[in-house]
C-alpha cells in the first residue's frame, strides 16, 4: 500500500479560498464561483485520501485525480501550493505574460493529470486510467471530479456504461452538484433529475452528501471504498456555487465576473476569517 500524503498539510478551506481570490485578482480572471464550490471536496481528497508516495506527484503508483470540470482549476492550484508543488511566485504572477498556470487544467503542470475544459471528456479519461490500473493489478484509485452541468455531455454516460461493465471498483466519480452551469441553472437548461438514481441505474454504487461538510465527505468516500461491491463509485456532492462569499453564493454572474479592488477586499473579509 502506498504512503498517504503528509498529515502536516491542513488544506484549510479559508486558506484555499484566499489563495483563489488572490489568484483571480492578480490575473483579473474568472471562474471564482465554480472553484469555491469544490474547495472542501479537494481539501478532503488531498488531506485524507489521495496517495502520493514520498509526496511525489509523478510517482508511478500514485492515485489519480482528474479535474474534468477544468475551469475550477484555481481550487486545485491552491491545493498544489499547500503540497509545495507550486511556488508562491506562480500565484502572484497568475495570468501575467509568461505564466505557466492557465485558466483550465493543463497536464503540463505537475500535479494535473489531464488537460481539461472541453467538458465531458475528463470522466472518460479517468475511466481509462482506472481500467489501466485494473489490468496492471495495482491498488491505484482514480477520482474524476465533474460538474453537474457537464453531465449534459454524452461521453459521461458512455464512460459510465464502460466503467460498470468492467467492474471498475477502483473508479470514483465525484459530482459537484451546485445547480448551475455557465449560462444558467441546470434545471432550466437541461433537467438532470436525481443524479444518484441515474448513476445507480448505470450500475454504480452511489451516495449523496453535503459537499461542504468535510466530515461527511470523508465518511462517504471511506464508506464507498470499503464496500465489497465491485461496482464503480459515485459521490454526489450538493454544493453552493460561490460558497464562502455571500454576494457570490448562488449568483451565477460570478461564473464570469472579475474582481475589482472593492469586491476583492469584501470577498477576502468574508472568507478569510482573520487569515491574512
Amino acid at each position: 500500500m502506498s504512503a498517504m500524503i503528509p498529515q502536516t498539510k491542513t488544506f484549510d478551506s479559508k486558506v484555499l479560498r484566499k489563495t483563489v481570490l488572490d489568484m483571480a485578482y492578480a490575473g483579473s480572471t474568472v471562474h471564482i464561483g465554480c472553484a469555491f464550490s469544490i474547495i472542501e471536496l479537494l481539501a478532503v481528497l488531498y488531506r485524507n485520501h489521495l496517495r502520493y508516495p514520498d509526496n511525489n506527484p509523478l510517482a508511478v503508483d500514485r492515485d489519480y485525480l482528474i479535474l474534468s470540470k477544468g475551469h475550477g482549476v484555481m481550487a486545485q492550484y491552491a491545493c498544489l501550493r499547500e503540497l509545495g508543488w507550486l511556488k508562491d511566485e506562480a500565484f502572484s504572477g497568475y495570468f501575467a505574460d509568461g505564466s505557466d498556470l492557465k485558466g483550465l487544467s493543463d497536464s503540463r503542470i505537475v500535479g494535473l493529470e489531464v488537460t481539461s475544459g472541453s467538458l465531458g471528456h475528463g470522466f472518460s479519461v479517468g475511466v481509462g486510467m482506472a481500467m489501466g490500473a485494473k489490468l496492471k493489478g495495482t491498488d491505484q484509485k482514480t477520482y474524476a471530479l465533474v460538474g453537474d452541468g457537464e453531465m449534459n455531455e454524452g461521453p459521461i454516460w458512455e464512460g459510465a456504461l464502460f466503467a460498470a461493465h468492467h467492474n471498475l471498483k477502483n473508479f470514483m466519480v465525484i459530482v459537484d452538484e451546485n445547480g448551475f452551469q455557465a449560462m444558467g441553472s441546470t434545471q432550466d437548461i437541461l433537467e438532470l433529475g436525481s443524479i444518484q438514481a441515474k448513476f445507480e441505474s448505470f450500475g454504480f454504487e452511489a451516495l449523496t452528501i453535503d459537499g461542504h461538510n468535510e466530515a461527511a465527505i470523508d465518511a462517504a468516500i471511506t464508506q464507498l471504498w470499503a464496500s465489497a461491491s465491485t461496482a464503480p463509485k459515485a459521490l454526489i456532492a450538493k454544493t453552493v456555487k460561490g460558497k464562502g462569499v455571500p454576494f457570490m453564493e448562488n449568483n451565477n454572474s460570478w461564473h464570469y465576473t472579475r474582481l475589482n479592488p472593492e469586491t476583492y477586499e469584501q470577498a477576502l473579509s468574508a472568507v478569510a476569517g482573520g487569515v491574512q
